[in-house]
């Protein structure tokens, strides 16, 4: 194994992961997975299917990264409040991060993730 396959490693969070924004619940999972990028801090990544579709608005914003593939990004909306591209997945991962397909990210500075210990 070379040095770009340890640059992603991906694992299943052990606790319960709450994302909320203005007092919604956008996600509530206990199948979260964590992505270690070398030289960032680790990102949550939760499944599309735990999420409160109905708060996503997609945009035509895209961004790509060499190690993961080309990032869909979403906004939020409670009421009146909105967080533009505040949420990013990866729908089409390339092979070393197949692992986050279907899941969702979030920007901690637009919502409150709330990441339980296992249990």
């Amino acid at each position: 194994m070379g040095a770009e396959d340890d640059r992603i490693v991906v694992e299943p969070h052990p606790g319960r992961v709450r994302v909320l924004f203005h007092g919604r619940t956008v996600v509530d999972s206990r199948r979260a997975l964590s992505l270690r990028e070398a030289g960032r801090a680790p990102v949550l990544y939760l499944p599309r299917e735990d999420a409160d579709a109905g708060l996503l608005e997609r945009t035509s914003h895209r961004t790509r990264c060499p190690y993961k593939g080309e990032a869909a990004y979403f906004s939020l909306r409670v009421g009146d409040e909105v967080a533009e591209n505040a949420v990013w997945s990866y729908e089409q991962p390339i092979p070393q991060a197949a692992a986050i397909a279907g899941h969702l990210a979030f920007y901690p500075d637009k919502v409150e993730i709330v990441a339980d210990p296992a249990g």
